[in-house]
């Protein structure tokens, strides 16, 4: 039986080929969504690296964020971007679950897994979320949830305002359009708490939800990302 149903998935694959969302290729045996080849060789931000740095002097301002960590280097054309315009743009949520998860694998393997009580994805505006049908940050939380265990939240974080795209904004451009956008509700004492969202620019974003957070009584961060964009 075990392979009658092997000949039937790749009769199903030579039919309905199914292929790489980082490089295109067809997908073989077991693979989902991301090949092998390509899960080994997407570009990881070193621990101690000048990237890993960047993202930590993005919040240097703000003592609550005790630790920032990065997974992925974002470069243009490239197959982080691959991955997360077809997380964004094309409807696959697959790309976000699983982003999430390997993350979160990879932060226990190497133990740099911080100790907080939840995961909190960015929320997007429900205009923005009605367009798309899904926040893509909650899939990046629900991937590392089941990968570390930590429960996560959709709910905890509100987009009150609609904003334009930071994309091509000035550093100060991105702190204003995204001032006073965020509210958590009172009572979100949490002592630690990880905040997750997909790519990271200035920090504009993720600054102000930590700011959201402080105001309802959370009182430590972690900043997760899963790309750094490259400079």
């Amino acid at each position: 039986m075990a392979n009658l149903k092997s000949v039937w998935f790749d009769f199903v694959d030579l039919i309905f080929p199914r292929c790489c969302e980082a490089c295109d290729e067809s997908l073989v045996g077991n693979e989902e969504t991301v090949c092998t080849s390509c899960r080994i060789a997407l570009p990881r931000i070193e621990k101690n690296g000048v990237h890993a740095e960047g993202v930590q002097y993005r919040f240097v301002a703000i003592p609550e964020v005790v630790s920032t960590q990065a997974f992925l280097l974002f470069t243009k054309r490239g197959k982080v971007q691959k991955l997360l315009h077809a997380l964004k743009y094309k409807g696959n949520r697959e790309v976000g679950v699983l982003l999430g998860f390997m993350f979160g694998q990879e932060l226990i393997a190497e133990k740099r897994l911080p100790d907080a009580e939840l995961i909190i994805s960015v929320p997007l505006h429900k205009k923005k979320m009605a367009k798309r049908g899904y926040n893509q940050s909650d899939l990046l939380a629900e991937g590392l949830s089941n990968a570390t265990g930590i429960r996560w939240s959709g709910t905890a974080l509100s987009r009150n305002k609609y904003t334009e795209t930071q994309t091509g904004k000035s550093k100060k451009e991105r702190q204003d359009n995204v001032e006073g956008v965020f509210s958590a509700e009172k009572g979100r004492d949490y002592k630690s708490v990880i905040l997750i969202d997909d790519v990271l620019t200035t920090g504009a974003t993720l600054g102000a939800c930590v700011e959201a957070l402080k105001k309802a009584g959370c009182r430590e961060f972690h900043i997760l990302t899963i790309a750094v964009a490259q400079h």
